[in-house]
């Protein structure tokens, strides 16, 4: 059984090497860089407090090389997703395979407009709450390394959340779910979401909240979306497609 696996290993090793050094390079480029991007990941913060409760902070170096690292990431997604379709893409049939530059581009795209969509509207509201609510954002936000800490996490966060459409899109399409697996799972999807956005959110409900709001929408469009590429085939369908099978077969058997 090992020996099945080791090539598909070997596989997922290269993939995630490609990856890993992609990161790496564009994290080692964003370093030179860390003042202005650790600025630009503030001025959320800043437009709340009118100020910046961590002056003198900025200079940190594992606060640096942590945004470094996220902002590598995010320039690596394109290849990223490659790596990821070069690894399941063997397992695939060839009509499945043209799928590649979209899952790539749309893949980014998603993940990219999660992460805005955290920046401009969540990251905001969200602090802006326990600021309200605390009266001082800096007791709970000791260091500017923490402060980072939550703010990956967040973009992070959204960034995958906000793949949801495309994962069941491709799942649509290799036939594994369609729109009514989707409609009965949406109790617990909910339930799921909920989860999701109390783990990689502040606690606090207003951005737990708008995580989850979206997510559930997200889930909505994802059911529409499957219906288009594998809608649910009812018993009536199954009895048409029987019928239609027996008469080719029929057909078959008299030119024979």
């Amino acid at each position: 059984m090992f020996d099945d696996l080791k090539p598909h290993l070997v596989e997922l090793r290269k993939r995630l090497a490609i990856s890993v050094l992609t990161i790496i390079v564009f994290a080692f480029v964003a370093f030179g860089f860390n003042q202005q991007i650790i600025a630009f990941a503030k001025a959320p913060l800043m437009g709340v407090v009118q100020g910046d409760p961590f002056i003198g902070g900025i200079g940190i170096f594992f606060t640096a090389l942590k945004i470094s690292i996220f902002t590598g990431f995010l320039f690596a997604l394109p290849v990223v997703f490659s790596q990821l379709w070069a690894f399941i893409a063997p397992g695939l049939y060839e009509n499945e395979k043209k799928y590649v530059i979209p899952f790539v581009g749309i893949s980014t795209f998603m993940f990219i407009l999660g992460t805005a969509f955290a920046y401009y509207i969540v990251i905001p509201l969200g602090f802006e709450f326990l600021w309200m609510f605390a009266g001082n954002l800096v007791n709970f936000l000791q260091t500017l390394d923490e402060y980072i800490g939550i703010f990956t996490k967040i973009l992070f966060g959204f960034g995958v959340a906000f793949e949801l459409p495309v994962i069941l899109f491709f799942l649509g399409v290799l036939g594994l779910v369609d729109d009514k697996n989707l409609k009965d799972f949406f109790g617990y999807a909910v339930l799921i979401i909920f989860v999701f956005a109390a783990l990689l959110t502040p606690p606090d409900v207003i951005t737990q909240l708008l995580m989850a709001g979206p997510l559930i929408l997200l889930y909505g469009l994802s059911i529409l979306i499957v219906r288009m590429v594998n809608p649910y085939k009812g018993d009536d369908d199954d009895e048409d497609e029987n019928q239609e099978d027996t008469v080719k077969v029929n057909e078959q058997k008299q030119l024979k």
